[in-house]
């Protein structure tokens, strides 16, 4: 790991996220890391900033110093499922993560070029299967998945949530941790993505199915890496029911039949919404589609028209 400017002066987000000040992170780091920045653009900004060097490499600036555990973890991840020759982003071969002003920032070579050549569900299916197939290393020292980690500080620190929002996420919040000490999973426990989707597994050059964002792996209930599709078919409507019955099939178990399934749909749910409420601050667009994500939480109402971010 190396470091470059001085580290941050408190735990938590930068206060400005910007795509000026990620613009200005990313050329100290790529400046540690013996990168050239000279025409990279900005791929998107949400939990990390993603930017794309004129070389085909990939650039992840954190969002907040609390992330360099799992930042650091993304890269040893990395290089064990490339010596599995299992099809996963590889980091690059630099020392890495480069801190830049307390923000973890890690080198990935750009697994395609266009960038949206997304995987089917039947590919989706059988990339989740295989990794659940392996063994982490002993040296690979992955946590237990908790999920509800860091839900309550980004209750707490979303500043445009009202009092009433906060109170009302928060009791939901108390309640599907409660219910999810009772869950019973029935798949074995192992290595899991612990955010596997479509928005996750994306075909290479050579239309090989490729997983991505590995930052989040963990030891937990298999059950969690179907959950996400599932509930893109049936809340969100982003696969049809074909696409779903194909992942369940080519996967061999079909998550929504599981009795536990509402409870961890549920936790997604809440933990995306959560999620971008943090973010909420940051323009108007954001914030609108924070308070109709909990206005529909509130009620009941459809998902369908959650935009995704």
């Amino acid at each position: 790991m190396t470091g470059h400017g001085p580290a941050a002066a408190k735990q938590g987000e930068t206060e400005s996220f910007t795509r000026e000040n990620t613009a200005r992170i990313l050329r100290l780091a790529c400046e540690a890391a013996g990168q050239d920045p000279h025409g990279a653009w900005l791929l998107r900004l949400g939990s990390n900033a993603v930017y794309r060097l004129q070389v085909p490499v990939v650039v992840r600036i954190a969002r907040s110093p609390e992330d360099l555990p799992e930042a650091r973890r993304g890269v040893e991840v990395a290089r064990w499922l490339e010596s599995v020759d299992y099809p996963a982003v590889r980091a690059l071969d630099v020392e890495q993560p480069v801190i830049v002003e307390g923000l973890p920032v890690t080198f990935w070579a750009a697994v395609s070029d266009d960038g949206d050549d997304w995987a089917s569900t039947a590919e989706i299916a059988h990339v989740i299967r295989r990794l659940h197939l392996l063994e982490s290393p002993s040296g690979l020292d992955l946590p237990a998945l908790d999920p509800f980690s860091r839900a309550e500080d980004r209750i707490r620190s979303a500043t445009r949530l009202v009092e009433d929002d906060r109170n009302f996420l928060t009791v939901r919040l108390a309640r599907l941790k409660a219910q999810w000490k009772e869950l019973k999973p029935v798949l074995p426990r192992g290595v899991i993505h612990g955010d596997a989707s479509v928005g996750n597994v994306l075909r290479d050059r050579g239309g090989i199915p490729t997983l991505m964002d590995l930052d989040g792996f963990a030891i937990g209930p298999r059950e969690w890496d179907l959950v996400l599709t599932a509930l893109y078919y049936e809340h969100f409507g982003w696969h049809t029911q074909q696409e779903y019955a194909t992942f369940a099939r080519e996967y061999g178990f079909d998550v929504m039949a599981w009795e536990g399934y509402p409870v961890m749909r549920d936790t997604r749910e809440l933990l995306m919404v959560t999620w971008l409420a943090q973010k909420a601050g940051e323009n108007a667009q954001v914030a609108s589609e924070v308070w109709k994500r909990i206005g529909t939480l509130r009620d009941g109402g459809s998902r369908k028209d959650w935009k995704p971010w």
